[in-house]
């Protein structure tokens, strides 16, 4: 059963995609996938593979980006971002994290399907659907890619249920600058079977030092969230999902994240997360 719907979702995507060549004008779209139905850590020591190098995986405090002056450019400085953020981005590892959710009502059903036929069986893209499924947070695991020259191209995040150790997702973070954009934007893949899930975020900071990170809806070729199939001819849609991350210091000094995942304009989920540096 699980088969025929991957290949169904697939077939979806390619009707509803457009043509493209990852290895010449759309290389911007060329990100890890899996080699299985069940998305599991193989993807990490391929991409490494491709790019020449190797993983690093003994490092305590890796960070999502080596720096966050890799997104620096026309509209953003990230010399006037909050210490804590910094932190956060660039030694991730150091950090622990709590997470509450809350869906709205005319999405958690269709969320809820998504879940149970995709989700939880692929163990990719499996948000918590009820608050008490992150009441015990989330355990992460950081694990910079480097190329032949040692440097980090990308890291991969994986994201675990502390309470039942099921895995939340995967993904590949990295800067990467879009066709005809003065500046790079945080890129995330979420490798699948035969393809992917990409989102383009574009960055800028708040007046009080905070970081917002968007992924607009937009067109192709711009920020934004897309579904890459490999296949003899791969194919690319980009989808009308709009999320935002705001990240920043509340009152009291502790480090916050309020993430919005919408379909177009209706907002499907909110989490927000309660960063800390680990024990």
């Amino acid at each position: 059963m699980g088969h025929v719907l991957d290949l169904g979702s697939r077939k979806f995507w390619r009707v509803a995609g457009r043509v493209v060549d990852l290895e010449g004008d759309e290389q911007w779209l060329r990100a890890p996938t899996s080699g299985s139905p069940r998305v599991t850590d193989a993807w990490l020591e391929a991409e490494a593979a491709w790019h020449g190098g190797a993983l690093s995986t003994a490092d305590p405090s890796a960070g999502l980006l080596p720096s966050m002056s890799a997104l620096d450019g026309p509209g953003f400085d990230s010399g006037h971002l909050r210490p804590e953020i910094r932190d956060f981005y660039e030694h991730t590892a150091a950090w622990q994290m709590e997470v509450w959710t809350g869906w709205s009502p005319l999405f958690w059903p269709g969320g809820e399907l998504v879940a149970r036929l995709y989700g939880r069986r692929v163990e990719q893209l499996a948000l918590p659907m009820r608050p008490l499924d992150v009441a015990h947070g989330m355990d992460s695991q950081v694990t910079p890619i480097r190329d032949r020259q040692g440097a980090q191209v990308a890291a991969a995040w994986t994201r675990t249920l502390r309470s039942s150790g099921r895995r939340v997702f995967s993904g590949a973070y990295s800067a990467r600058t879009l066709p005809g954009a003065d500046r790079p934007s945080v890129h995330v893949a979420f490798p699948l079977e035969s393809g992917n899930v990409q989102v383009f975020l574009k960055p800028s900071v708040t007046d009080d030092g905070g970081l917002l990170l968007e992924s607009p809806l937009g067109t192709f070729g711009q920020d934004g969230a897309y579904v890459v199939v490999r296949d003899r001819r791969d194919h690319a849609a980009k989808v009308p999902l709009h999320e935002t991350f705001h990240v920043y210091v509340d009152r009291s000094g502790v480090l916050r994240a309020d993430h919005d995942l919408c379909l177009w304009k209706a907002r499907a989920v909110r989490l927000h997360y309660k960063l800390e540096p680990a024990s």
